[in-house]
């Protein structure tokens, strides 16, 4: 009895470094299977990072043989450029312009789309081909349409009989013209989405509506549409708010930056890749990663709440 009374806590002893020895294995294994994963990103997202911030702390300029450490003086420079701030406030406008128009004319677009029977897929390929479309190319496109003498566009303006509109020269005009272009663009996505969102909402919860006394459509709306589009809409303004301050290719082919139409990438191209301040260039690019993060994180937050899952 004394014998086997000793040999119970040494059993219990060897069951459990045997099944600490089973974990230790496993959450090796474990590791090995994340290991590519992690090393991936990392190798694609964590030190290009890295690097970016050690040159943003230096002057370096592309080619140079040489460069010194100077600290934060290209975030100092930054907010003292006129370039840089004028970019800035170009690309907020643009933004304010894309995101609302993007996001309810998509959603409108839906709701109209959503309750046709035999001509649903032809509006969808149609208000879906933009997105397929190369910006680059359509900007060109664009080009030629808002031209003040032989577009179109202007034509129609003449034969109204107003005068025509520099629509791609006037600093007025420039910002909430490209805007246009951007919602054009990004409609059709939107109001993929958002018949994806339609689609995923239950019949029941109309007839349940409309038992309970919601018998006009505006009522059925706002009491199960939109609720229950929550989810839909906070992923299509997070992304249209992200499309948005990423604008380029539409400046880059319009107007070149000409006419103070400068967007925060465009600014960050021309310093990196025109005049090769890689140091001022890494600087303005990490304001731009933290303007992006910032705002996808607190639109996510402030959603989120009312987001019914």
């Amino acid at each position: 009895m004394t014998l086997a009374m000793d040999l119970g806590p040494v059993s219990a002893s060897a069951a459990a470094k045997g099944r600490s020895k089973i974990e230790r294995r496993m959450m090796w294994r474990a590791l090995l299977f994340v290991a590519p994963a992690v090393l991936l990103l990392a190798a694609i997202y964590i030190i290009p990072v890295l690097v970016l911030a050690g040159f943003s702390l230096t002057d370096y300029q592309l080619g140079a043989l040489s460069t010194r450490f100077i600290a934060f003086e290209n975030f100092v420079q930054a907010f003292n450029d006129p370039v840089f701030l004028r970019s800035l406030t170009n690309t907020v406008i643009y933004a304010v312009i894309v995101i609302p128009l993007g996001v309810f004319l998509a959603l409108g677009l839906a709701l109209l789309v959503y309750n046709r029977k035999r001509s649903r897929a032809f509006w969808e390929a149609a208000y879906f081909l933009p997105v397929t479309a190369t910006l680059v190319a359509m900007a060109t496109v664009w080009q030629f349409l808002l031209h003040p003498s032989i577009g179109p566009v202007n034509a129609a303006i003449k034969w109204l009989g107003f005068e025509p509109v520099a629509f791609l020269s006037n600093p007025t005009l420039l910002i909430p013209t490209m805007a246009m272009i951007g919602v054009w663009q990004i409609l059709g996505f939107n109001t993929v989405l958002f018949l994806a969102g339609l689609t995923a909402i239950p019949k029941d919860l109309y007839e349940a509506a409309r038992l309970d006394g919601a018998r006009h459509p505006f009522d059925r709306f706002f009491t199960v549409t939109w609720p229950m589009l929550g989810p839909t809409t906070l992923f299509v303004v997070v992304t249209t708010s992200i499309s948005a301050f990423k604008v380029f290719e539409t400046v880059a082919v319009l107007t070149k930056g000409r006419f103070g139409s400068e967007t925060l990438l465009f600014d960050l191209y021309l310093e990196g890749f025109e005049y090769s301040n890689t140091g001022y260039a890494a600087a303005l690019t990490l304001i731009f990663l933290v303007i992006i993060l910032v705002l996808s994180i607190g639109q996510t937050l402030h959603l989120d709440r009312k987001v019914h899952y």
